[in-house]
Parts: C-alpha cells; sequence; structure tokens
C-alpha cells in the first residue's frame, strides 16, 4: 500500500491518477483534510484502498500504529501551500510538526518517505537555486516552515536507513488545481479572465523586470509527479532536490501561450502591489544539475509546451 497525504489536493491527486497508470492494481490510502468540500472533485475519478482525515492519521502514527496492509512508501504532500498566510503557529504545526512526526514514524520502521518541499526557501534569490544553505532566506513563514523541515532531514539523515527525499517544487500548474482559488497557477487565472471576456493581467514591471517580464521555473504537474514515481523506482537515492524545468520563463510567455491557444485575447498590466514588494520571488530558475547527477534524464514541457496541454484539459473537463 501507498500513502499519499494531501492526496486530494492539486499534485496529490495527479500523482495518485499517474500511481494508477504505472500499476492500477496498486493499493492507495489518501490522507487529507476536506474541510474544503470542492477538493473532493480530484477524487472522483480516483481508485482509492481507503480515505483518511489528516487529524486521524496524525493520531494513528503518534500512537505508533500500524495498518492494515504493509506501507511500500508514504508520499507527503500535505500543507498549507498559502504564501499569504502569517499565521505562524498554525504553519508551523501543519508543516513542520506534522512532517517531523511523520518522518520518525518512516524512519523507525524503515519506510520510504518521499516529501514536498518548496522553492520558497530560497527567496529573492537572484542567481543560483541550488540545494545549499548558503542559498536559503526564505521571505514568509510558510517557507520557513520548508526551510526548516529541510534542516532536520539534513540533521537527521545520518541515522535513516531507507529513503529520504525532498523535492522542492518551483512554479507548478496543471490539471486539478481549481479549488485552489487565488493561489492556482497563473495560467488559470489567465484563462479565467479571458473566457469572461477581459483583459489578461499581468503585474507591471518590479526589481528591475519589466512589464510581465518577471520570470518563474513553471513546471508542469506531470512532470513533477514523473520525478516523484522515479524516486519510488529508485530506492536508494535519498537526498534534497529542486524540481523544476532548469529555465526561468517570463509571465508575458505565459500569457501569450494561453492566447495562442484560444488565438484570442489582449494583455494589461496592473500596478504592482506595495503589500507584496518585500514578499515577491521576481525571478526563479531551479538548478537541477543535483537531480540529474541522480540519473533523473527525462525532459521537462517548456511552457510552450505545457500550458496549451493543460488548456485543453479544462476545456475537456468543461472547467470554467
Amino acid at each position: 500500500m501507498i500513502i499519499v497525504t494531501g492526496g486530494a489536493g492539486f499534485i496529490g491527486s495527479n500523482l495518485i491518477k499517474a500511481l494508477h497508470a504505472e500499476d492500477p492494481a496498486r493499493a492507495i490510502l489518501v490522507v487529507d483534510n476536506l474541510k474544503n468540500g470542492m477538493k473532493f472533485k480530484n477524487l472522483v475519478d480516483c481508485s482509492l484502498r481507503d480515505f483518511m482525515d489528516k487529524d486521524e492519521f496524525l493520531v494513528h502514527v503518534q500512537h505508533g500504529a500500524n495498518f492494515e496492509e504493509p506501507i511500500e512508501a508514504i508520499f507527503h504532500l500535505g500543507a498549507c501551500s498559502s504564501t499569504v498566510e502569517w499565521d505562524g503557529r498554525y504553519m508551523m504545526a501543519n508543516n513542520y510538526a506534522y512532517s517531523r512526526t511523520l518522518l520518525n514514524y518512516c524512519l523507525l520502521r524503515r519506510i520510504p518517505f518521499i516529501y514536498a518541499s518548496s522553492a520558497s526557501v530560497y527567496g529573492k534569490e537572484t542567481s543560483v537555486f541550488r540545494e545549499d544553505p548558503a542559498h536559503e532566506a526564505p521571505l514568509n513563514v510558510y517557507g520557513y516552515s520548508k526551510l526548516l523541515f529541510d534542516q532536520y532531514v539534513r540533521h537527521h539523515s545520518t541515522r535513516a536507513r531507507s529513503q529520504v527525499v525532498g523535492l522542492r517544487y518551483f512554479n507548478v500548474y496543471g490539471p486539478r488545481e481549481m479549488h485552489k482559488g487565488t493561489m492556482a497557477s497563473v495560467a488559470s487565472h489567465l484563462r479565467r479572465q479571458l473566457l469572461a471576456g477581459e483583459s489578461l493581467r499581468l503585474f507591471e514591471g518590479s526589481a528591475g523586470y519589466g512589464p510581465g517580464e518577471q520570470r518563474r521555473d513553471f513546471v508542469h504537474v506531470a512532470d513533477v509527479c514523473a520525478v516523484k514515481l522515479w524516486f519510488l523506482q529508485h530506492p536508494h537515492q535519498s537526498g534534497i532536490f529542486n524540481v523544476g524545468t532548469g529555465h526561468a520563463q517570463t509571465f508575458n510567455e505565459v500569457a501569450q501561450a494561453v492566447m495562442g491557444y484560444y488565438g484570442r485575447g489582449e494583455l494589461t498590466y496592473i500596478p504592482f502591489p506595495e503589500s507584496l514588494r518585500d514578499h515577491y520571488q521576481s525571478y526563479t530558475q531551479a538548478d537541477i544539475s543535483s537531480l540529474r547527477a541522480q540519473g533523473y534524464d527525462a525532459p521537462f514541457r517548456t511552457v510552450e509546451e505545457g500550458v496549451p496541454s493543460y488548456m485543453a484539459w479544462l476545456d475537456q473537463n468543461a472547467v470554467r
């Protein structure tokens, strides 16, 4: 059995589909919090062995309880991913303490543990996004909660007798993210604006970048899941790795890909919010040399490849 925490979420539900595509008979236990009931839609077409609420699961783990079936691996994706959430006590309990408890459960039982970190740990780094403490300076408490757990993993990795992998996602986009609301990808927001007959809105320049020229490493969720499956298939590989394309592209390029797919649309630029100036990453680009050095050699989709396929999925699934 494979356990996926955050399995009703964006990346988690895509991972479940990828796991079943690889092995339709695979037993999967999903752990999540369905307070946001709209997330159920991500699980409707997924075949699950069972579902547990995240709080029930935590109690189960804290008591050292076993499960009905042997655990092949745990993918820990559950977290509060809002970069504008400033309740530090909540963030640390949800993202750090929960992860620490689950890691120790896995270490004791030698269960492979593959978890979600984040590129937010790098903050305003403008040149090198490498898995190196010298380049880690988060801008918000979300990023700090992810960094602190990475540091905990580094400290305890010497006693690990099973696989422990942290994956630092860059800007992930793709199917099954619509429940995220304002935290959904820029591609989904631009499509919504276009279909509403509005101009596609991007920020004016910031941090030395022109209007819409801020750059991010946009990575398709299918490529993120492919990396996860690769580590599952290579249980002797451990460490903390960036997951991005290794190539930064502009928000303008994302908008052009959306407009190109629909054959219409126009861009406008809105003032950059003052409240974001000190907490905004205007540039990210993953250094994926460590991932490649492990032997992962699959290509990553560019914006020009990934965004149209995402738009097609949204259209096919009648998402407005």
